[in-house]
């Protein structure tokens, strides 16, 4: 933070306790000992809520990352392929290798790829 200049937030850090129990969060403070709050203060309540919802949310940002990175194919950067031809490609293929190899004709028999279009499929991954 200094190096940002920002050296006059006050700030502090909470961690669950030896065996990651809810309840039993220290609270740390930088060059000063660790200190807890009893099990029935209300900050200490809300600092739990507010550490679970940062988590949830970065957990749920995670997640959506990696879904979307896990179904990413280089059939997503033809034009004109959108999420329906991609799906019928990829149901009627298995997989966008299998695409990849195929020639105008097969690609013409995926519904709704029209002739115009496997030809670009086609030329997408054999360069013409």
């Amino acid at each position: 933070l200094q190096e940002l200049g920002v050296d006059d937030v006050p700030f502090i850090g909470v961690a669950k306790g030896i065996d990651r129990d809810a309840g039993k969060e220290e609270f740390h403070r930088p060059g000063e000992p660790p200190f807890a709050l009893r099990m029935n203060d209300p900050v200490l309540y809300f600092v739990q809520r507010l550490r679970d919802e940062a988590h949830r949310w970065a957990i749920g940002a995670h997640r959506a990352k990696r879904a979307k990175a896990v179904s990413a194919t280089p059939l997503d950067e033809i034009p004109g392929v959108g999420a329906a031809r991609k799906r019928a490609l990829l149901a009627h293929f298995g997989s966008a290798k299998a695409v990849a190899r195929a020639g105008v004709p097969d690609l013409c028999a995926v519904e709704g790829i029209s002739e115009t279009m496997a030809q670009s499929i086609h030329d997408y991954f054999h360069g013409s």
